[in-house]
């Protein structure tokens, strides 16, 4: 066993960029998927910190929330600013990353199905488009990059999420907008990380 273990559904969304960072870093860890219909009902979720996944196991800790367990990781391989202005550029952009990521999800898994399409609607033709350009502006004004024009965990987080948002939305969110394409194919050809999108599961 590895001494760092990601606990996690067999999916991308949430987790993926947890795995790309850890990849990044070449930090050996146990990758444990859990079936979400087979397993998850029956997992012992009081034994989890807030009933959640992602947890990830390192140095004798167990840390949960995604976007701290990524930002601790890119503390450790090197994704962060050398200032705390650079650091909150990078907060900065993937706060915006989160809100789109939020508000395309509570549309999805809203559970009526009327509802559902209402929201999905209004998510695809206007909060989707209204993101997608902002975003695009600031990866065109940075290079291919979120922030500072270099490569940060914030482009980690968005190409480790990508996959899920497309899914959501149900068509490619980088297809039109060529910047935020480039932060994908960026982070998806850094050391590390290519190597693991080129065998990572199929999910």
């Amino acid at each position: 066993m590895s001494p760092c273990k990601l606990t996690y559904f067999k999916s991308q969304a949430l987790g993926e960029a947890i795995r790309m960072l850890l990849h990044y870093g070449n930090i050996e860890f146990d990758d444990i998927r859990i079936d979400f219909e087979k397993e998850w009902p029956t997992y012992p979720k009081e034994s989890l910190p807030l009933g959640q996944i992602p947890i990830l196991e390192i140095d004798g800790k167990v840390l949960y929330q995604s976007i701290a367990i990524c930002r601790y990781l890119a503390k450790k391989v090197g994704l962060v600013g050398t200032t705390a202005m650079e650091d909150y550029e990078i907060d900065n952009a993937v706060d915006n990353l989160n809100d789109l990521r939020a508000r395309i999800a509570a549309g999805f898994y809203e559970q009526n199905a009327a509802v559902k399409a209402e929201k999905m609607e209004v998510i695809r033709n206007v909060t989707v488009p209204f993101f997608l350009n902002k975003l695009d502006a600031i990866a065109k004004e940075n290079n291919g990059h979120f922030a500072l024009n270099k490569f940060t965990w914030a482009d980690v987080y968005f190409t480790g999420m990508i996959n899920y948002l497309n899914s959501m939305v149900g068509f490619n969110l980088t297809e039109n907008h060529p910047n935020l394409k480039k932060v994908v194919e960026n982070t998806e050809s850094a050391p590390g990380i290519k190597e693991w999108v080129e065998r990572r599961p199929k999910v």
